[in-house]
């Protein structure tokens, strides 16, 4: 076996393939070992991964918590033979193979038991198949089953995340062929499709690991602008890359789960329970994809609206409406919603859409995190010069080490498991933007597992008070 890529080619459907990154790649394998570990699955791993400890680490952790755990088959070059007892702390069986340029490109992880089965795969794109890629993309002609690729300074990951079994199995048979006497294991035929309930308790480690990823990453970038900003002033060309590329993210993340949920609705041995749980989850991620499309219109439209004209806005011509309209969301939910704003508060200066766009965002994130039997308030008051919009919520409450970053572009909440996490992560940024175009601001106080309470402040309208 010369290349496992080519035997993914040769296969009847060849399944479609992703760039990802390093990092989404460990998350993959993290997902599947931990759910391995949970439900004290005993099965074989075949196995080529990429050079370093963080990738044997996880399994090593595998081996540490799983009772009864089978044979491990390591893919190793033949100039290799004395292979590492030293390297790999696990037991092992090496299975030496004469490694080309595409084969030592490629990285695998592939689990096999009697009642499920897996392959992780990726591999770099040489820079005679980037040129291809590239050259394909432009002329529009692509033929190969992947995504659109560009070439870049290092060399992009291609990867396939399969569980279904007429893919694994011919992967499966290659690579017992070409260990030969090394494979003591005996010819498994690997499962159609594992039970919905475990499909998705990887999909939600998955998600969660990603999450974990994006915030990681955007806590380094962000360390890393404030730097440079004290060094040098950013140009407008930089701060504009670096949102493109965060947005190009956070758009890839809900796509890549799409294309999974689509792939596996494909299986002919589907259940009822298991195409519904993968439509519920294409739902959930198109809304997703819909909510990030939406913010960035939104703050689009802001971007035009430096000049926007203040107006003289009235809070309880506002703040009515908007709890009427999220009233029935509170009560589904069995949330005690109420609001308390005076008639005779003086006007603010804002504009009536901005006001209401506040309102609303910021009373959705309340409802949105206020588990069942909660409570959400919204009360106005006069203080000083300004007027305070309270929004106050028993919920789940923010971290003191995340509430520094809620108001960052595409920053999320880190979830609970079960919670909600298709949110854009754009709501308090737009809320803010929008505080410092009319000169307003925005606080928050919260407390793990007693709730959050944002305070607004809007600047009273004094032509309006003064009656010029």
């Amino acid at each position: 076996m010369d290349s496992l890529y080519k035997s993914i080619l040769n296969l009847q459907q060849p399944p479609q393939l992703l760039a990802v990154s390093p990092a989404t790649l460990l998350s993959l394998v993290r997902a599947v070992i931990d759910a391995l570990i949970e439900n004290q699955i005993s099965a074989t791993l075949w196995l080529k991964l990429p050079p370093g400890e963080i990738w044997q680490a996880e399994i090593q952790r595998y081996y540490n918590q799983v009772q009864l755990p089978r044979t491990t088959y390591i893919i190793v070059p033949q100039d290799r033979s004395n292979l590492d007892a030293e390297k790999y702390k696990f037991p092992s069986i090496p299975i030496q193979l004469k490694f080309n340029n595409q084969l030592r490109r490629e990285y695998f992880l592939m689990v096999t038991s009697p009642s499920f089965c897996s392959l992780i795969f990726a591999y770099r794109l040489g820079p005679k198949q980037r040129q291809n890629k590239a050259k394909e993309n432009t002329l529009g002609k692509s033929t190969a089953p992947l995504t659109s690729v560009t070439i870049r300074k290092r060399p992009p990951l291609v990867a396939l995340y399969s569980f279904e079994g007429h893919i694994v199995q011919p992967i499966l048979n290659n690579l017992k062929l070409a260990g030969g006497d090394e494979v003591h294991t005996t010819v498994e035929v690997v499962p159609a499709i594992p039970e919905s309930s475990f499909l998705n308790q990887i999909l939600t480690k998955q998600i969660h690991y990603q999450e974990q990823i994006r915030s990681r990453t955007k806590f380094r970038r962000n360390q890393a602008l404030n730097k440079a900003v004290r060094t040098k002033k950013q140009s407008s060309f930089s701060v504009r890359d670096d949102f493109l590329s965060e947005l190009c993210q956070e758009l890839r993340t809900p796509l890549a789960h799409m294309k999974m949920a689509l792939s596996l609705l494909n299986s002919p041995q589907l259940k009822p329970a298991q195409k519904q749980r993968y439509l519920q989850v294409l739902s959930t991620e198109c809304d997703r994809q819909n909510s990030l499309i939406n913010g960035l219109l939104d703050l689009i439209q802001l971007d035009r609206a430096v000049q926007t004209p203040l107006e003289s806005v009235r809070l309880s011509e506002i703040v009515p409406g908007v709890v009427s309209t999220y009233q029935p969301l509170a009560t589904e939910k069995g949330i005690m919603l109420a609001y308390t704003v005076p008639e005779d508060l003086p006007p603010v200066s804002c504009v009536n859409a901005w006001l209401k766009q506040i309102v609303i965002n910021l009373l959705h994130n309340s409802i949105k995190f206020t588990p069942t039997n909660g409570q959400v308030w919204v009360r106005s008051r006069l203080q000083n010069d300004f007027v305070q919009l309270e929004f106050r919520d028993t919920g789940i409450g923010i971290a003191p080490s995340e509430i520094p970053k809620i108001f960052d572009r595409f920053y999320r909440i880190r979830p609970a498991a079960g919670e909600d996490v298709s949110g854009a992560g754009l709501g308090l940024t737009i809320v803010q933007q929008l505080l410092l175009r009319c000169g307003g601001s925005i606080s928050v106080k919260s407390r793990l597992g007693e709730g959050s309470t944002f305070n607004v402040l809007l600047p009273v309208d004094t032509a309006e008070r003064s009656g010029t």
